[in-house]
Formats: structure tokens, sequence, C-alpha cells
């Protein structure tokens, strides 16, 4: 016969009772390591994540600043090329007008020496001129002395010379 026997008089009850009541211990405790091991695991991902926010926020602002940096470096390099343009075209008409001031200063030496070499030439000339006219008078005048009217020609300047002194 067969004894009829409750389902909680079983073993399978049992087994399945204590399986039940193992999971149930061992779950919670299990529960709160695997609870705490992924909020953990949250909690790092979160900071890594607010990290790369930070690094990226930091990121963008040196691209800014570098940005910034480099628009400062570009204008100042063309207010370099700006400035050293106009020192050029400084440097050019300075050089110029000095130039032009040492052509007019040559031009101005050259024109007194021209001068000067005309009036050297103009003076020998007359230096000459003088010698020939007066190498002609002596001639001429010694042609005209020689003999009897050279004599009373003479004679005539000495009466008349006290005469143009007065």
């Amino acid at each position: 016969m067969e004894e009829s026997t409750s389902f909680f008089a079983t073993v399978e009850f049992w087994v399945l009772a204590a399986f039940v009541i193992f999971f149930i211990v061992i779950g919670k405790k299990a529960w709160v390591i695997l609870t705490g091991i992924l909020d953990g695991r949250a909690a790092a991902v979160r900071q890594e994540i607010e990290e790369a926010r930070q690094l990226r926020d930091e990121a963008q602002a040196r691209l800014a600043e570098i940005r910034r940096l480099q628009r400062e470096a570009h204008r100042e390099a063309e207010e370099m090329v700006a400035h050293a343009r106009r020192e050029a075209e400084r440097h050019q008409k300075a050089g110029a007008e000095a130039l032009e001031a040492t052509l007019a200063r040559r031009r101005e030496q050259a024109m007194e020496k021209i001068a000067q070499a005309e009036a050297d030439a103009v003076r020998e000339v007359r230096r000459q001129a003088v010698d020939v006219a007066m190498a002609a008078a002596r001639k001429v005048i010694a042609e005209d002395l020689a003999g009897s009217s050279g004599d009373a020609l003479i004679d005539r300047a000495v009466v008349e010379l006290p005469t143009r002194f007065h």
C-alpha cells in the first residue's frame, strides 16, 4: 500500500526548499556583490565619461586658444610684411632722393669744373694774347723807334713825363 505522503514530506520538496533557501540567502549576498560590482563599474564608467568630457573640453579650449594664437600670429605677420613694405618703399625713396642729390651735386661740381676750366682757358688765351701783343708791340716799337723818328718820340715823351704825373 501506498502511503499517501504529503508533498511537504517528500525529499524532493525539501531539496527544492533547501535549493530555494540557498538561492535566497546566497542570492541576496550575490545580488549585493553583483550590484556592488555593477555599481562600481557604472561609477567607473561615469567617471571615465566625465574625464573624457573634461579632456574634450580642454582639447576644445586648447584648439580655440591655438586658433586664436594662429590668427594673432597671422595678423602680426601681415603687419610685419606691411611694415617691411613701407620701410622698403621709404628706403627706396630715400635712396632715390640721395641718388638725385648726389647726381645734382656731381652735376654742380662738373659745371663748376667746366666754368673753372673755361675761366682758366680764357685767362690763358688772354695771357697768350697779351704775350703776342707785347711781342708785336716790341717789334713794331723797335722798328718804329729805330732811327731819327724814334729819338724825337723819346725826347718828346721825356719832356711830357713830368706833366703827366701831376
